[in-house]
């Protein structure tokens, strides 16, 4: 996994001029190096390179880090394809093909904590509730993850922007932070309540048994033919999954922490 296109051309992965990338420990950014992750900003530490920290806790998002984690670090409770996914020695999870990875188990009325990072142009997603991973798209509810803030998508609906309902629903906020950027997303699932939480901010807060329609959606916008199954229908309990590379811009998750409900 290359992180170079994010920062700085030359940069060496992983290590920025004595920036630890993840460093879990903070740092004087006077007197030693900081890391990316640390307390204090890179940017302000002389000869570093851009912070990629990720947003500061909120109301709105749990202190998660004694939850569990919701892949293993060698990923053996995941389901995926090895040529695809992996995850390095910083927790870093990423994936250099289109194709999802998945719990091995279902869950039910739970919140999901993490973290995520993408490349310029990125389409991505989180997926619960899947009942059929041979044909997920259907038959499961995906948080979009998408980079708003890239020309490509600006034309895009805007049930289809990041951190709302994919096809279904737009986020309250459109407040994605730029391509090489940690973001942090919070979804709570209780039942046929969603709520969705993208930095600091509420993005979703409804409920899955409004969309008793596969083609229309409960303010009048159309759902795409392909989301075949209205979410009214949906099982309240399956596997959760992550969606891979879409194209030539990459996807990066970290700190993924469950707690079931």
């Amino acid at each position: 996994m290359k992180f170079t296109n994010l920062f700085m051309a030359g940069a060496t992965a992983m290590v920025f001029s004595g920036c630890a990338f993840f460093s879990p420990s903070a740092k004087n950014c006077n007197s030693q190096p900081c890391g990316c992750g640390d307390s204090c900003a890179c940017e302000t530490c002389p000869g570093k390179a851009v912070a990629a920290t990720a947003p500061a806790p909120t109301g709105v998002h749990p202190d998660s880090k004694n939850w569990t984690p919701l892949f293993n670090a060698d990923l053996g409770n995941a389901q995926y394809d090895k040529s695809v996914w992996s995850m390095d020695a910083n927790g870093v999870l990423t994936a250099n093909k289109d194709d999802a990875i998945w719990t091995v188990r279902d869950y039910e009325n739970f919140v999901l904590d993490f973290e995520y990072m993408y490349d310029p142009a990125a389409n991505s997603g989180v997926i619960i509730y899947c009942s059929d991973l041979g044909n997920w798209i259907p038959n499961a509810v995906e948080i979009q993850i998408l980079d708003d803030n890239d020309p490509k998508w600006q034309k895009d609906a805007p049930q289809n922007k990041n951190g709302g309902l994919y096809g279904h629903l737009a986020p309250k906020v459109n407040n994605g932070k730029p391509a090489g950027e940690w973001n942090r997303m919070t979804v709570t699932a209780r039942g046929q309540h969603v709520t969705v939480a993208v930095n600091g901010e509420i993005t979703v807060d409804d409920n899955l048994s409004k969309w008793t329609s596969a083609k229309t959606n409960p303010d009048g916008s159309s759902i795409p033919p392909w989301l075949s199954r209205p979410w009214a229908e949906l099982a309240t309990k399956g596997r959760i999954g992550f969606q891979g590379k879409h194209g030539a811009s990459g996807i990066y998750f970290r700190n993924l922490k469950i707690k079931e409900l």
